[in-house]
C-alpha cells in the first residue's frame, strides 16, 4: 500500500480556500487513495496594488498585473512562508514523509508555493506553481537560505501564454530564477490560456504528482 501522502493548495488573491475544494474532484487516480488536502484560507488584509482594499491575501501585492521585474514585498511574504511551514510540520510529526508532501498554488498561491519549498529545510515530493511568479527581488538575499535540501525538491510550473494578470514574461522568469538557483523546474507553456486554470494542468499535474510517489518501506 502506497504511504499517505498530503497536498496543500494555497489559493489565489481574493479567494478563499472552501471556494478551492472542488479542485480535488479533478484527481481521480487510485494512485492517490491515502492523500490528504488541505485548503486554508488567506487571512484578509490591506492589498497595496487594490489601493489598499482589505481581501484575502497571503502577503502584499505592490503592483498589478506581475511582471517580470515587479518589485515584491518580502517581509509580508516571509510571515506568509513561516505558516506554511508550520503546516508542513504538522504532517511530518504526524508521520507523513517529506517526500510525499506537494505544495500545490494558484497565481499569489503559485508564489507562495514557490517561496515555501525553496525555504523549507527539507527536500519535499514538490512544488506545483500555476499562473504564479517568482515573488523575490532580483537583488535578493534569500537565495542563499535555500539549503541543500530544497533544492532537490522540483517545481511544476504551469503558465498560460495570454495572461494578463500574471504576465508571461513573470512565468518565464521562474525557470531562470530556479537554474541560478540550482533547483529543477519543468515549465509548461499553454498557447490559448489566461489567467486561469484548466482541466489539462490538472491531468499533468496529477501525473506528475503521482510519478513522485514515495511508496511506503
Amino acid at each position: 500500500m502506497a504511504s499517505r501522502s498530503f497536498i496543500l493548495w494555497l489559493h489565489g488573491l481574493g479567494d478563499s480556500g472552501p471556494a478551492n475544494e472542488p479542485i480535488k474532484t479533478f484527481f481521480t487516480s487510485p494512485q492517490l487513495p491515502n492523500t490528504r488536502w488541505s485548503f486554508p484560507s488567506a487571512p484578509p488584509q490591506p492589498v497595496t496594488c487594490n489601493r489598499g482594499y482589505v481581501m484575502r491575501s497571503w502577503f502584499d501585492v505592490p503592483e498589478m498585473p506581475i511582471k517580470a521585474n515587479s518589485l515584491m514585498d518580502e517581509s509580508s511574504l516571509l510571515k506568509a512562508v513561516q505558516n506554511v511551514h508550520s503546516v508542513i510540520d504538522k504532517e511530518l510529526a504526524a508521520g507523513v514523509d517529506p517526500k510525499n508532501v506537494f505544495i500545490c498554488g494558484l497565481s499569489q498561491g503559485g508564489a507562495l508555493t514557490l517561496a515555501s519549498v525553496l525555504l523549507y529545510p527539507k527536500t519535499l515530493g514538490g512544488g506545483v506553481v500555476l499562473s504564479g511568479w517568482v515573488p523575490f527581488n532580483s537583488n535578493t538575499s534569500l537565495i542563499q537560505e535555500i539549503t541543500p535540501e530544497a533544492k532537490r525538491t522540483p517545481i511544476l510550473w504551469s503558465h498560460g501564454m495570454v495572461d494578463m494578470t500574471v504576465l508571461f514574461e513573470a512565468g518565464q522568469a521562474g525557470p531562470l530564477f530556479l537554474q541560478r538557483a540550482g533547483v529543477n523546474c519543468e515549465f509548461k507553456a499553454y498557447p490559448d490560456l489566461g489567467h486561469s486554470i484548466i482541466n489539462e494542468e490538472f491531468q499533468h499535474m496529477e501525473s506528475w504528482i503521482i510519478s513522485r510517489l514515495q511508496s511506503s518501506a
